[in-house]
């Protein structure tokens, strides 16, 4: 779709809000549940794994670090990537990137391509575990690393890669009356994902693609 330059994900009718499912209690978002919940997986099956192919490149492993924010009220750490970039550019997105030769965990990746985005030392994270990995429409197989972020870290993003820095609380996206379903229909190609848009007190940040889709994933692990 990133070849279609009058595509705009904003502009394609919700189909479908579920509301109808259920949230996730508030006792189950606490550092103790989520900590708990990862030493001891549920059984549970996740929703979206892979997207239609829309650029023909190699593969390319990644991961990204979906990092909670130990706020008296948890949040998301969440960035918007600069317009010059490559693929995904403009886009909300974890922090994260690919894999190095280096890494020697996909932890390792996610942690050190964090410290270079939005400089979050990793001695400030605590990995909980990942989730399954989600394959991107650009090529991109991602392995989502969760993890909780101390408060009090100092976060200077590069103004390279990031355009903007948001947190977005826990509970809303854990909501699943936030979780909206697109469909698009062009020139023979049918593409479905959801969208979590979240205004905050600055503008409406528009959460869509791969990154809702693995906060989809996130959502029916903690319901599970």
């Amino acid at each position: 779709m990133s070849s279609l330059p009058d595509f705009d994900p904003r502009l394609v009718p919700v189909v479908g809000v579920d509301a109808h499912l259920p949230i996730v209690p508030a006792a189950a978002q606490t550092p103790e549940a989520l900590r708990a919940r990862f030493a001891h997986p549920p059984r549970w099956e996740p929703e979206v794994l892979l997207e239609k192919k829309f650029m023909n490149r190699e593969p390319a492993h990644a991961s990204v670090l979906l990092a909670i924010m130990l706020r008296e009220q948890p949040t998301v750490l969440l960035t918007e990537r600069t317009a010059h970039l490559s693929t995904h550019s403009g886009q909300v997105a974890f922090p994260g990137g690919r894999a190095d030769p280096g890494d020697a965990t996909t932890a390792d990746t996610a942690l050190r391509e964090a410290q270079e985005e939005v400089g979050l030392a990793p001695e400030f994270v605590e990995v909980l575990g990942t989730l399954p990995t989600y394959v991107t429409g650009s090529s991109f197989i991602i392995t989502p690393v969760v993890a909780l972020v101390r408060p009090d870290c100092v976060l200077q993003p590069n103004p390279y890669e990031v355009a903007d820095l948001f947190e977005v609380p826990l509970a809303f996206l854990l909501d699943p009356a936030n979780h909206r379903r697109h469909v698009f229909d062009r020139d023979g190609v049918h593409r479905e994902w959801f969208s979590m848009p979240y205004q905050d007190s600055r503008k409406n940040h528009f959460i869509w693609g791969a990154t809702a889709g693995m906060l989809r994933n996130f959502y029916r692990f903690m319901q599970a």
